[in-house]
């Protein structure tokens, strides 16, 4: 399973390249697969997947994009918290 990131173009820097914001992390991103710096603009928001922006969204999609995988994340979290409370059990138990 692949995974793509949403950020937020804060600045181009060549032709082919672009500084990616993800919520305060800066990348630089390659532009090659969207057709170049002159496809977007900054302030756009794009999905990045190993370093390539692969597609612009829309504010709306990033954010939407944002809340599900902080809602994943927080699940993940909630298992891990279980698991160890059963792992606690089942040592006082044994």
């Amino acid at each position: 399973m692949c995974i793509a990131i949403p950020g937020k173009i804060s600045k181009i820097i060549a032709e082919n390249k672009a500084e990616v914001d993800f919520g305060g992390v800066f990348r630089e991103v390659n532009l090659d697969l969207l057709g170049g710096a002159s496809e977007v603009t900054v302030g756009d928001h794009v999905l990045v997947h190993v370093g390539y922006a692969i597609s612009v969204i829309t504010e709306e999609e990033a954010r939407l994009t944002i809340e599900a995988f902080d809602e994943l994340l927080a699940a993940n979290e909630a298992f891990d918290e279980l698991l160890a409370a059963n792992e606690a059990f089942d040592e006082g138990n044994a």
